[in-house]
């Protein structure tokens, strides 16, 4: 694979970058990644990786553009409201990169339809607000092979963790927490999206470049209130519905 003269302008500053370079930017061009949720989590992960030029992403939501999405959710604008978000989603990223192929699937994933819309992926990043769909995810995942970036916010709190098979993201949470509630009931600070959606991007680069050391069985934990982070290591669950 060869960089036109525009390409080597647009991700020059990749191709500096001793951990991606040439190479690394060819493997991002050649990645096909899924986002699973196009909402706080979903929108900015997907602007930074159609911006690192991956080569194919895939946006799966259901869902249209409402003014409560606004707050956070800085992929759309208010003339998008009553639009589909993948609709949206596609035209602001091929106006940010029309380099990257996008693929739209209206549509919510759930266990039937799971498996198949993962399958041939090399990545998917999870940033979806309810567990039963990322459950469906992660069963789909470690069934297919496919490596999961997870990211997630709530309030102040946001968490992103990468799961590769075993550990997987029903180790870490067998079942939907009693105390389980959305962002539209408890709130969350609008930039706390960009900061976890970014950083699942961040992940799926480094898993496809092979840069550094991606996030596999461990999990970031921020408080935004405190600015404070850290990371623990994620233990498997021999009693694991999924992986165990």
């Amino acid at each position: 694979m060869t960089f036109s003269d525009d390409d080597v302008e647009r991700y020059a500053r990749h191709l500096v970058l001793a951990e991606i370079g040439g190479p690394g930017q060819q493997k991002l061009a050649r990645a096909r990644v899924l986002i699973v949720g196009l909402g706080g989590v979903g929108g900015p992960a997907a602007q930074y990786l159609a911006a690192a030029g991956v080569g194919t992403l895939g946006l799966i939501d259901d869902d249209a553009v409402a003014l409560s999405n606004l707050q956070r959710q800085v992929l759309f604008a208010t003339s998008d409201i009553g639009r589909l978000k993948v609709e949206t989603g596609a035209e602001r990223l091929g106006a940010l990169n029309p380099g990257v192929a996008v693929q739209t699937f209206p549509e919510r994933l759930t266990p039937e339809n799971a498996a198949r819309r993962i399958a041939g992926w090399d990545v998917v990043v999870d940033g979806t607000d309810d567990f039963p769909t990322r459950f469906a995810v992660n069963a789909a995942c470690v069934a297919t092979g496919v490596p999961l970036v997870s990211g997630a916010l709530g309030r102040w709190d946001g968490q992103v963790g990468i799961f590769t098979g075993r550990p997987c993201y029903r180790c870490l949470v067998p079942d939907v927490p009693p105390d389980a509630a959305t962002c539209a009931r408890v709130g969350v600070v609008g930039a706390l999206a960009g900061l976890v959606g970014a950083a699942c991007a961040l992940e799926a680069v480094k898993l496809i470049t092979g840069a550094g050391r991606p996030l596999i069985g461990r999990l970031t934990l921020h408080d935004g209130l405190t600015g404070r982070s850290r990371t623990v290591e994620i233990a498997a669950d021999p009693a694991c519905p999924v992986c165990g």
